[in-house]
């Protein structure tokens, strides 16, 4: 319990009852929940800070979630299953659990990344899970890091197998436009085809009416999701 205060004990004590883990070694959850922008602002203290953590939980995420669809789902070809973990373990699915279990309220930020939002940030928190596994990991083993995954996990893994889990490429380019306090993002329908039972619509997204990309679909959200994802190609060029 090195250098941990009274209140963040309390904060990390209720935060393993949220979680169903009681840890060995606490101040492995408290590396696990806290950012680099807070461990910037107190340099001089070397705080250790989460990224480590995030590197090794992404792998053993990628781990734990191969392992069951490919022992669960034997039916589905190599192709699906690399589908239904990309669905299951990209930065929307983990934001989302994080949201669920309120990681952001037990989160060290730094001020400035607490002045912009960074505890709903969705990147901030996909990270902060993964690191909580890498913490879990190394404080109980892959056991106990393979049934916090699954706890989580498993709704969503399989509603991607049903086909119900989306890659949300509005909510990543909400978040990189979102940086600039001046951006406006918009999507307008600019045309539709076909009769009611088999339309198609085209959809453009624009930012302060500039035009970032433009996407097709058999429902209007569906379009978004593709206008989203040609904008992200040229955002991210």
């Amino acid at each position: 319990m090195k250098n941990l205060s009274k209140k963040r004990m309390q904060k990390l004590e209720e935060f393993q009852k949220k979680i169903n883990y009681n840890y060995n070694n606490i101040n492995l959850l408290n590396k696990a929940l806290t950012h680099s922008s807070y461990a910037n602002e107190f340099k001089s203290k070397k705080i250790l800070y989460n990224e480590r953590l995030e590197f090794l939980g992404d792998s053993v995420l990628g781990l734990v979630v191969s392992d069951y669809i490919f022992n669960n789902y034997k039916d589905l070809p190599e192709g699906e299953l690399t589908k239904v973990r990309a669905l299951s373990v990209c930065e929307p699915s983990l934001a989302k659990r994080s949201i669920k279990l309120k990681v952001g309220e037990y989160l060290l930020l730094g001020k400035g990344e607490e002045a912009t939002g960074g505890r709903n940030r969705i990147s901030i928190l996909s990270d902060a899970f993964e690191a909580i596994i890498g913490s879990i990991y190394l404080d109980g083993g892959m056991d106990a890091s393979r049934e916090f995954i699954l706890d989580n996990l498993l709704t969503t893994i399989k509603g991607a197998v049903r086909g119900e889990v989306l890659l949300d490429y509005k909510t990543e380019l909400q978040e990189i436009i979102q940086k600039n306090p001046n951006s406006n993002i918009k999507y307008n329908v600019i045309k539709e085809e076909g009769p009611d039972h088999n339309k198609k619509f085209y959809v453009e997204v624009l930012n302060n009416e500039k035009i970032l990309g433009s996407g097709e679909g058999s429902s209007k959200k569906e379009a978004e999701q593709d206008a989203a994802k040609h904008a992200l190609t040229k955002v991210n060029s």
